[in-house]
Formats: structure tokens, C-alpha cells, sequence
């Protein structure tokens, strides 16, 4: 899938009224359908008639416009209890995680089924006429009607369970860890990357034409351009990062090149008010992190959620000993048109580790298990550069604890738990230094 056709469906998903939109335009198409095959005789005859609503003109008004009254009503109330839970939610654990809840296909399709229920019964409803007016009861359009009003009832009672369990923070951890699972994968590679690392060539400096958080960037489309023209571009920016207005995003050589090459970056560059997941490997981190970080407020208090999120970290990084991240360099028949800004190994330990070991450094539980964490990953890493990242990581949280933490028992654990991870080295990697 395309990076421009992964963002716009991403956005997409952002959009709380799409599914609902559909379901609601869905009801309306049943109502009609309903109606029409009511008046089709040829129809009938093929409808069993102990299936079908056998009341009369003043009951299916009744019994429409009940169902219509009460699901409105109930989805009215509904979702006035949802929107004040997610703002408790939104309080303790961020509201940046309140995306989630908003792609959520559940509330989406929820919402839809009872708005839905509603439309149909009104199609349904102003079909019905009296003996003076030529009468008229759609059996089917009645009938169902009361189908999807079993359906609201049962929608109701799984959406409370939805919702009620949506909100709780281990849920909403393990669906942000599933996320951060799913980019790794998406965006690593299985084999690392060919050509030269590094910055790339000095040259004709590329500017923003407006600001905004980038979120795609379409840098294949890029190195294509840069190929044809026998050119070289030098990124600046990569997705999450924020781009200003006149500033330089991107480096061209041959300068001769920068008119074109100002059309095509801008061109390229997806801008919006918000970040995306569609290329920027460290959002679901970033959601996680702040996770962790309002969980050990002092108004929170709650260490277990920033080791529930340490474990996530944990997991990701030991998913990763196999996996490659790209390279700086984009290669075209051997040559280098493209350098880029990507992230690398220790970026993604910095977006991870640092906002929690700087606001739990008085916490003993979470210095440890950060120390345990970065053993454990020790024990599966073999990149001699990736280990000498977790080093640096496990320097600054015994560093940490010796300032911050008061009891010495605590440190004292720490200090002890400090050579065990630098012997975690596996049988066939390289040793690392005690530092």
C-alpha cells in the first residue's frame, strides 16, 4: 500500500461520522426497500405472512414511532455518558489517547446501528396512511423495524461492556503496544539498508510553503524525481517532526535544480494539525511514553502503569533484534539521489526511556524495572552499537537513582542489578564495557 493512500485512509479513520454516516444512509436504503417490496404484490406472495407484522394502521404508527422515540433517545444518552468517561480517561492518561477512542470501529459502528434504527422506522413510518387516506400498512417495513430494535438492545448491552473495559488502562496500553507492534513491523526492514550514512551534500536550500505537523512525506516519489534529473536531495525534516512556514526542509544539488525541487518537496509532504502513524515510527511510542508519564504525576502516583508500560517497550525492542531500520541513504542504479532524516536505535531509546526514568527517578519500582527491562533486551541483541544504546540508558538510570532515590537499600538493589546486565551479552556478541 502507497504512503499517500496509507495517510488519507488513516485520516479517514480519524473521521467519527464516516461509519455512522453509512449506517444511517444504510437504514434509509432498507426503509425504502422495505416499502417497495411491501407494494410489489409479486413479493408478498413469496413473504410467509406468520413471519410478518399482522396489525393494523394505528398500532404500526405506534410501534414505529416507539422505536424511532426510544433509540434516538438512547443513543442521545449514551454517548453523553461516553463523552464524560473518555474526559475522565483523557485526564489520567492523556488526551492525545483519546484518538484512539475516536477510531474505535465499535463506538463508530454503535452509533451507526442506532442512528441507523432510527431513520429506517421515520422511511418506515411516513408510508403508514388511513382508511381515508387509502390504506396502507407495511407488515415487512414494521416487522423489520422490530428486528433492528432487538438489534439496539443487544447493541446497547455490548457497548456498555465496550466501553466500560475501552477506558481501562491496561486496554488502552495493550492497543497503543499493538499499534507501536504493527509500525515495526510495517517500517523496519529485514535486511539493513545499502549506501553511505551520513549527512548528505550541501546545496541549494528548499523551504516549506506552510507549517503544520508533517504527517506522510513521499520520499520514493522523491528519489524517482531526483534519479530523472541526476540530482541529489538532502531531506531535513521526516514525519512527526513539525515544519515551519519558510524554513528549509530540504538541500538540492545541482543548485540549478532548486525551482523544481521547491514544487516537488512541498508537493510530497503530507501537513496537517495533528501527527500520524502512517511513517512515523515513534508515535505509538510517543502515546505510550505519555502514558507512563501522567501515571507517575504526583496527582497519579501510579508506578504499576509505567512498568505495565516499560514491559510494552520491552517487548517491542526484543521484537526488533531481527530487524533493520532504514537507512539514511536512498539508492537508484547504484547511486544516492535521496538522503533522509530517519530514526535510528537510539532515537527510539530516547523517545522510550528518557520522559519516564527523568519523572521516575524517584520511584525505586520503576528504576528497576527499567534496569531489568534493558537487561532482558541485552540478553537478545547482538548489535554491538544497539547494546552500547541500552549501556547508555542503563548509566542514566543508576545515575539517576544514586541522586534521586533516599533509600539506600533501593540503590543498593540498583548498583546490584548494573553488572548483571552488562554480563547479559550473548555467547556470540561482543562484551561491553563497564563505563
Amino acid at each position: 500500500m502507497s504512503t499517500s493512500l496509507r495517510e488519507r485512509l488513516e485520516a479517514l479513520g480519524d473521521a467519527f461520522w464516516l461509519r455512522p454516516a453509512l449506517l444511517t444512509l444504510l437504514g434509509l436504503l432498507l426503509g425504502e426497500t422495505a416499502v417497495w417490496i411491501e407494494q410489489w404484490d409479486a413479493a408478498r406472495s413469496l413473504l410467509p405472512e406468520s413471519w410478518l407484522y399482522a396489525g393494523g394502521e394505528a398500532g404500526a404508527r405506534a410501534l414505529l414511532g416507539a422505536i424511532a422515540t426510544s433509540v434516538i433517545g438512547v443513543a442521545g444518552t449514551t454517548f453523553s455518558i461516553t463523552v464524560a468517561a473518555l474526559s475522565l480517561a483523557s485526564g489520567q492518561m492523556g488526551p492525545r489517547l483519546l484518538r484512539n477512542f475516536v477510531r474505535d470501529a465499535g463506538n463508530q459502528v454503535a452509533l451507526g446501528v442506532f442512528l441507523g434504527t432510527f431513520v429506517y422506522a421515520l422511511v418506515v413510518l411516513r408510508t403508514v396512511r388511513a382508511v381515508e387516506e387509502g390504506t396502507f400498512v407495511p407488515h415487512l417495513g414494521v416487522t423489520g423495524a422490530l428486528l433492528l430494535a432487538l438489534l439496539c438492545v443487544g447493541t446497547l448491552t455490548w457497548f456498555v461492556h465496550h466501553i466500560a473495559s475501552g477506558i481501562n488502562v491496561e486496554t488502552v496500553i495493550g492497543t497503543v503496544h499493538a499499534e507501536l507492534r504493527e509500525a515495526l513491523a510495517r517500517l523496519t526492514l529485514d535486511k539493513p539498508d545499502p549506501g553511505p550514512v551520513g549527512p548528505g551534500p550541501e546545496g541549494q536550500a528548499v523551504t516549506a510553503g506552510a507549517g503544520g505537523y508533517l504527517r506522510a512525506l513521499g520520499e520514493d516519489g522523491l528519489a524517482d524525481w531526483a534519479a530523472e534529473q541526476g540530482a541529489t536531495l538532502t531531506l531535513l525534516v521526516r514525519p512527526g517532526d513539525y515544519v515551519f512556514a519558510g524554513t528549509t526542509v530540504a538541500r538540492v544539488s545541482p543548485p540549478a535544480l532548486a525551482a523544481g525541487a521547491v514544487q516537488r518537496v512541498q508537493d510530497a509532504m503530507s501537513l496537517g494539525d495533528r501527527r500520524a502513524a502512517a511513517q512515523d515510527l515513534e508515535f505509538a511510542v510517543r502515546q505510550l511514553a505519555e502514558v507512563a508519564v501522567r501515571a507517575l504525576s504526583p496527582g497519579i502516583n501510579d508506578p504499576f502503569t509505567a512498568i505495565a508500560v516499560l514491559d510494552r517497550f520491552g517487548d517491542a525492542l526484543c521484537g526488533m533484534t531481527e530487524r533493520h531500520l532504514p537507512g539514511s541513504a536512498v539508492l537508484r542504479d547504484g547511486r544516492v539521489v535521496l538522503f533522509r532524516h530517519a530514526v535510528d536505535y537510539d532515537g527510539l531509546l530516547d523517545a522510550m526511556f528518557h520522559m519516564i526514568r527523568q519523572n521516575g527517578a524517584g520511584s525505586p519500582a520503576v528504576l528497576l524495572r527499567l534496569m531489568e527491562i534493558l537487561g532482558t533486551v541485552a540478553t537478545v541483541e547482538r548489535a554491538p552499537a544497539r547494546r552500547a544504546g541500552l549501556q547508555r540508558h542503563a548509566d542514566l538510570a543508576l545515575a539517576a537513582g544514586r541522586q534521586k532515590l533516599g533509600e539506600r537499600a533501593a540503590v543498593a538493589e540498583l548498583e546490584m542489578r548494573y553488572p548483571a546486565l552488562l554480563r547479559s551479552a550473548p555467547d556470540d556478541a561482543p562484551g561491553l564495557s563497564a563505563g
